[in-house]
């Protein structure tokens, strides 16, 4: 018997390495997704992985009768939701964009588990819900939220406070918030990874990008935070740990009949941005065009994971280093570059 799961987003960065680990363990994933934040090339590369295309909907999660149908669709186990906008930057200036989707999206995908008696969610969440923690470098789940920097951010505390709310509401439910810290790398096969959308938000995809030519140089957003090097520090984790990561959830959620569960997904240590691109400079042989600039609005000085609970709940840890999150990450940039030349 088909298990099937429905991955909101499925064509998108996270989603796209969740559907493979889902398919790796035994789960059948129906990939949701409307494109319009994501690479159809995707596609083809799940198919290159799995040996056969996955199946595809083609439907806006804030869509409520297109949701429906496909709750109506299929007998489904349970639901991971990705499906949201991310950049921050962007949030800031379009803050009702954000908010219109990133919560009437995970509304509706929680209207529908109900209405279907759909069990088993793993939401998509984020350590900016942390905000800048006051004092504390590494952070626990009971660490105390503070007010994001950002709309995005607030979607993200908002969601988890929805979330929280319906499980007091329908206690049967099994919740899981994965508040992740930052995701790098590339399936090994180079067959998926990051597709920025424009100008690249996060450091790996912008060192990458600028190892390669596409963009003229790096700038380290400030050189003066009270840090080992002067820059901000942050946990890398690699994607495909991550991606794991929502399995070994999936898994924990099925067994433990109405639990509301919140757990941080990261490796434990921070990386400093310098330390990144030495990194990369070592691992590739790429020397990279870089300078300081000024301190960035809304960035947290330093923050990393105490993965220590997802660890006892649920018997993950990351296993993935910085080293292979640059090698990954260069090896899927230069077959990109391949891809554009032909």
């Amino acid at each position: 018997m088909e298990k099937y799961i429905l991955v909101t987003g499925g064509a998108g960065y996270i989603g796209s390495h969740t559907v493979v680990s889902l398919v790796e363990n035994g789960y059948t994933p129906i990939l949701l997704d409307d494109f319009r934040n994501a690479n159809r090339i995707v596609v083809d590369g799940l198919t290159q992985i799995l040996g056969q295309q996955p199946i595809i909907v083609e439907v806006d999660v804030c869509d409520e009768k297109g949701l429906k149908e496909v709750f109506e669709r299929f007998n489904f186990v349970g639901v991971i939701h990705f499906a949201a906008y991310k950049a921050v930057g962007e949030s800031v200036g379009e803050p009702l964009k954000y908010y219109q989707n990133n919560l009437m999206g995970l509304i509706n995908v929680l209207s529908n588990m109900v209405a279907f008696n759909v069990k088993n969610l793993v939401f998509s969440s984020s350590c900016t819900v942390y905000g800048e923690p006051k004092g504390i470098k590494e952070v626990t789940e009971e660490t105390p939220k503070n007010f994001p920097s950002s709309p995005y951010g607030f979607t993200k505390w908002i969601g988890e406070q929805i979330i929280e709310d319906t499980f007091k509401a329908y206690p049967s439910l099994n919740l899981m918030n994965l508040r992740y810290f930052n995701p790098v790398g590339a399936h090994k096969s180079t067959a998926i990874g990051e597709f920025p959308i424009g100008k690249p938000n996060n450091l790996m995809p912008y060192i990458t990008q600028t190892a390669i030519g596409k963009l003229e140089k790096l700038t380290v957003f400030g050189n003066d935070y009270p840090t080992v090097d002067g820059t901000c520090i942050r946990d890398y984790i690699h994607v495909v740990d991550l991606a794991f990561a929502h399995v070994k959830a999936l898994s924990f959620l099925e067994k433990n009949e109405g639990c509301f569960e919140t757990i941080n997904i990261g490796t434990g240590k921070g990386s400093s941005v310098l330390e990144i691109i030495n990194a990369f400079e070592s691992e590739t042989g790429q020397k990279l065009n870089w300078a300081f600039g000024l301190r960035r609005e809304g960035d947290v000085t330093e923050i990393f994971a105490n993965a220590t609970k997802a660890k006892n709940v649920l018997g993950w840890e990351s296993k993935l280093t910085i080293k292979d999150a640059v090698i990954d990450a260069w090896n899927w940039e230069k077959k990109l570059a391949e891809q554009n030349e032909k």
